[in-house]
């Protein structure tokens, strides 16, 4: 990255940034404040500008940057998962107290079992959706058959969706602050969009 990304940039340029990644992606599920969005975006477009001859120095490889975040959202749901699977009766009781958590266990109760879980794959890109989806499906003890191909396919679909979004970006526009907010805005643009389908969603009776 250039100098323009400043203290962002040298972590992009470093061996460290594949592990700053993940540590991001795998927490965020449980402190969705947490920037990993940012830090695969501005990894990403250290690579495209260096694809396009903008900067000389190394930068991280897409495919692996994929990889990494990918793998350390699945951990992250299953790690949640298997909390809320546990939680026993106190977390039941929280969760039927939430009008929000007990529709969303509601709707992905019956999308889980219809085989639909495209529910599971929006929630991912949705603000805090990865979150609430990992816990209703760990509380509703739903099988791991059922959720984990859909994680693993959520985890991927955000990762490289992220990915080309910041290697695109500093490919046309180079690592700049600039590209870093378009791509950004296309990040919030797609979570405003998947929440937005979420919620037209249609109620569904609980599955057993």
């Amino acid at each position: 990255m250039v100098e323009s990304l400043g203290s962002i940039g040298s972590l992009v340029s470093s061996p460290w940034i594949y592990a700053l990644v993940a540590v991001s992606v795998l927490l965020d599920i449980f402190l969705p404040v947490l920037p990993s969005g940012v830090l695969v975006i501005a990894a990403a477009a250290g690579s495209g500008a260096a694809a396009a001859g903008r900067v000389p120095q190394d930068v991280p490889d897409i495919l692996v940057l994929t990889l990494c975040a990918a793998t350390a959202s699945v951990l992250g749901d299953l790690a949640v998962y298997r909390l809320a699977w546990r939680g026993g009766p106190r977390l039941d009781r929280a969760i039927a107290r939430s009008r929000r958590l007990a529709s969303a266990q509601e709707r992905l109760g019956g999308a889980l079992a219809r085989g639909g879980g495209a529910l599971v794959v929006l929630a991912r890109f949705a603000p805090a959706g990865r979150s609430v989806v990992s816990l209703v499906a760990g509380t509703a003890h739903r099988r791991i058959r059922e959720f984990l191909p859909w994680s693993a396919l959520a985890g991927l679909a955000w990762a490289a969706y992220s990915v080309a979004l910041g290697y695109f970006g500093g490919q046309w526009l180079g690592a700049t602050w600039l590209a870093a907010g378009v791509s950004l805005a296309a990040l919030f643009g797609a979570g405003a969009g998947a929440a937005y389908l979420m919620r037209r969603q249609p109620r569904t009776t609980k599955a057993s």
